[in-house]
């Protein structure tokens, strides 16, 4: 009985170990799972907005730009200001008129000052100005950080292609050994019944050992490609990064697109915009150099009280007197030579932007045709590739069967072999230079 006894409590506490292990394997498992991020395209560009610095530099400008043109409309509230002094006269100046002399002031005596003074501009055209200018800039900041949106949607997307065109790439030639090493198997099994020559053994050897390197650069490839697209998202490299898609999900919608009849402009380019604010910005520019010959006016109020040539340093004791003044200030400018060089300036400067305006809008037309010659020449190259994809298959699996029944060479299946692996890298690259292509395009045509 006390044996049966022991037995129970040898499985109770084999038991509870088994499900401590199994609850610290679920443990060590979900905080892997934790770790692991998967990603689509549209998720990848979602956290890389939220979180790339350089959306948030872009952000940051934005608001310096808006607090600047607080400041501009400020210019034209008053100011106000409160200044003292006193005054210790060790000897006060003597005027001598007409064999006469006056002591201005006393000897030894303390002047006390204190003044109270407003400014308030009435007409000031250069503010006006610089704060029609602001308006203008903030918009240009808006535009310069929707530059940096399209800028970094355009790398994210192109990194997560990447990274699917590395991982199918790491596929196929995974692929590729397999077949290979089943090859070898086979032609090794019949070297070893003395079917097959040592030649055609060496050969499957070789042919499976060349595919190894190119598999581990492969695999390297991956791993530097998840990298880039975590840096881009500004995301930690501890955090494991995953993607559940392949090119050939974006085969149909590439042939989808190719048919549409889009209408092609730089309507929307981001260059261009910016061009066109610039060009404001310099008007306006113009605009504000030339109040340098308007004139100004301002008005002053100052109220003062001050007590003189008191024997002691006791405010209290001192007999104060106050005065108040009202005071209007017109400036009228008449002339400053470097006020008509200034204007001159400006206007060199905005004839040098139209003509950069000019060349950019022409290189970015260029562009344009040359992405969608891009994405027509993949699209041709994904069909022919595809065909030539199914025809490498059945070619591998004519050699095989030619081997078997020995009709075929070694030589034979190797090539067969060789040609559908490079047929189907071929295909996925095609695809892939259709997304990148694509990519581009949208980015010049400011595509959100």
């Amino acid at each position: 009985m006390n044996k049966m006894k022991r037995l129970t409590g040898k499985k109770i506490l084999l038991m509870a170990v088994a499900l401590c292990a199994f609850g610290f394997a679920k443990a060590q498992e979900t905080q892997t799972a934790g770790n692991t991020l998967t990603l689509t395209l549209e998720k990848a560009l979602e956290i890389a907005l939220d979180e790339n610095p350089t959306m948030k530099v872009a952000a940051e400008e934005i608001a310096l730009k808006k607090v600047a043109g607080k400041e501009a409309w400020q210019s034209l509230l008053p100011e106000a200001s409160i200044a003292g002094s006193v005054d210790h006269t060790i000897k006060a100046a003597e005027m001598k008129l007409n064999n006469e002399s006056f002591k201005m002031g006393a000897d030894g005596s303390n002047t006390a000052n204190a003044g109270l003074s407003i400014n308030l501009p009435l007409f000031v055209p250069g503010v006006y100005r610089a704060m029609s200018m602001t308006k203008t800039d903030i918009e240009l900041a808006v535009e310069k950080s929707r530059a940096s949106k399209l800028d970094l949607v355009n790398q994210v997307s192109k990194a997560y292609y990447q990274l699917m065109l590395a991982q199918d790439s790491y596929e196929v030639l995974q692929g590729s050994y397999k077949l290979a090493e089943d090859n070898f198997n086979v032609v090794n099994a019949k070297y070893q019944q003395g079917t097959v020559s040592e030649y055609d053994k060496i050969s499957a050897e070789v042919q499976m050992l060349s595919i190894k390197p190119n598999l581990i650069s492969a695999a390297n490839a991956v791993t530097l490609a998840k990298l880039q697209l975590k840096v881009l998202m500004g995301i930690t490299a501890d955090v494991e990064i995953k993607i559940n898609d392949n090119l050939t999900n974006y085969e149909m919608a590439m042939f989808a697109n190719q048919l549409k009849e889009e209408e092609v402009n730089l309507n929307n380019n981001t260059t261009m915009k910016q061009f066109e604010l610039n060009m404001k910005l310099l008007e306006k520019n113009v605009k504000s150099l030339k109040t340098n010959f308007m004139p100004t006016l301002s008005m002053s109020f100052s109220y003062n009280y001050q007590s003189l040539y008191n024997p002691n340093i006791n405010f209290f004791d001192y007999t104060w007197s106050n005065s108040s003044s009202l005071m209007f200030n017109l400036s009228i400018p008449l002339y400053k030579a470097s006020n008509f060089t200034k204007v001159k300036s400006a206007r060199i400067q905005q004839r040098q932007l139209d003509w950069n305006r000019i060349d950019t809008e022409r290189q970015l037309n260029m562009q344009v045709v040359s992405y969608r010659n891009n994405m027509s020449a993949s699209t041709e190259q994904v069909v022919s590739n595809k065909e030539n994809v199914i025809l490498a298959k059945k070619a591998v699996t004519i050699a095989e069967k030619r081997y078997d029944v020995g009709k075929g060479t070694v030589l034979e299946l190797n090539s067969s072999q060789v040609s559908l692996t490079q047929a189907q890298l071929t295909y996925n690259q095609a695809i892939y230079d259709y997304l990148v292509a694509k990519a581009d395009l949208d980015q010049v045509l400011g595509k959100e």
